[in-house]
């Protein structure tokens, strides 16, 4: 089938976070890959060889597989009928009100499939609503269209995504066999070992697994924030709890939980739920809150409103260049309103006003760790009010 074709594979919003690594990973296997993408500088970059975003690995590969002719990207949407398999990878966020944005996937399954084929397979890879994916097989078939469908999630951790697509086990799902034996045989290219659900059982599985990470964060800084109430240093407990204790070798370490996915996630899976995922809910406040608590924490400390406040690292996760949802974003607009002034800076991340971290410590009589990049290990922090809940720095997690 496929030598009919010019392409192999076809991504749609192949020059993401998450498209593109897996593009590439597919591309490094030999297959013929084509990205299709709006995003035409994006486009433009990928076919020029730059990568976008930060990836380990990325760039190596993705010279090699341009230059080979086995990827490309384009912002023609035709491309669509010149690929036997199709893979949708997209955001898909909440809205304002918590609530999954269900339109937006189905959106672009209305905008492809004119060009859908029968003898194609149409994987979805999104974060999906439970129940999704029956609902988008059954528009398709509606249709008149007999395009196989199939469910099979994303779990890559950002900037990773080239190692942890061959290394770890892939979710398969279809809504017939004959769609889930083809997403295996596909997805094999890249890791042996896959395991098969049915289509809800995969949409849960990946609102499942972001949602524990979420509230095992969210565990972790509740119990910084109690500790710290009591004038305590968190690291120094979680230190002694840990220590040769196997039960607790999952306990995530305090820090701002933020990104494109987890919070998202767990909103989503609450709404599956009719609102009565209590522990989600609480998650959020606890995450959501903490730059709201160490706001407070030094206004009854040091004060702030004379202060000059530098938050360390705007992306939202160490060493990468995402800014997206990143907590430090809120700890900056709260430190407008409460301290004298706010500095921030980002090695990775450029933004008018950032300054450089030498500049920002040299100004800042606080000085808030708030993505822990490595950069930052060999800096000079001496005679500043230091606030690290990530225990970076090593002198402990006490406000």
């Amino acid at each position: 089938m496929a030598m009919n074709k010019p392409y192999d594979i076809c991504i749609i919003g192949g020059c993401g976070h998450a498209g593109l690594p897996l593009g590439l990973a597919f591309a490094n296997q030999g297959k013929r890959v084509v990205l299709y993408d709006k995003d035409e500088k994006a486009v433009r970059g990928i076919n020029a060889k730059r990568m976008p975003f930060m990836e380990e690995g990325g760039i190596e590969v993705l010279c090699r597989t341009v230059d080979s002719h086995l990827l490309h990207a384009t912002t023609d949407i035709s491309v669509i009928e010149d690929a036997p398999v199709l893979v949708i990878v997209i955001g898909t966020p909440v809205d304002e009100h918590l609530n999954p944005r269900l339109h937006d996937v189905m959106e672009v399954v209305r905008q492809i499939v004119g060009y859908l084929s029968d003898e194609q397979l149409l994987i979805l890879r999104s974060t999906l609503y439970p129940g999704v994916t029956s609902k988008i097989h059954d528009f398709v078939r509606s249709l008149g269209k007999k395009t196989g469908v199939a469910f099979c999630p994303e779990r890559i951790a950002e900037g990773r995504g080239l190692q942890e697509l061959t290394t770890l086990p892939q979710i398969i799902s279809g809504c017939d066999p004959q769609s889930a034996e083809r997403a295996t045989s596909l997805f094999s290219l890249l890791t042996p070992d896959v395991v098969e659900l049915s289509p809800i059982e995969a949409e849960l599985a990946k609102l499942f697994t972001n949602a524990w990470r979420y509230i095992n964060f969210a565990v972790s800084n509740q119990f910084c924030m109690i500790a710290n109430g009591h004038g305590l240093d968190f690291q120094k407990i979680y230190q002694a709890m840990t220590y040769k204790y196997p039960r607790l070798q999952g306990f995530a370490q305090p820090g701002f939980a933020a990104g494109p996915c987890l919070f998202k996630d767990t909103m989503q899976l609450s709404a599956a739920s009719n609102n009565n995922f209590f522990m989600g809910h609480a998650a959020m406040l606890v995450n959501e809150g903490m730059p709201n608590f160490l706001i407070e924490t030094l206004k009854a400390k040091v004060g702030l409103k004379d202060k000059t406040v530098g938050i360390l690292g705007m992306a939202f996760k160490a060493n990468s260049d995402d800014s997206r949802e990143s907590l430090a974003f809120k700890l900056k607009k709260l430190l407008e309103l409460e301290a004298a002034r706010a500095l921030c800076t980002d090695p990775y991340i450029y933004q008018p006003g950032f300054v450089g971290a030498e500049t920002l410590i040299k100004e800042s009589d606080i000085v808030i760790l708030a993505a822990p990049h490595s950069e930052y290990k060999g800096l000079c922090i001496k005679g500043k009010y230091v606030v690290d809940i990530w225990n970076f720095f090593g002198e402990g997690v006490k406000i």
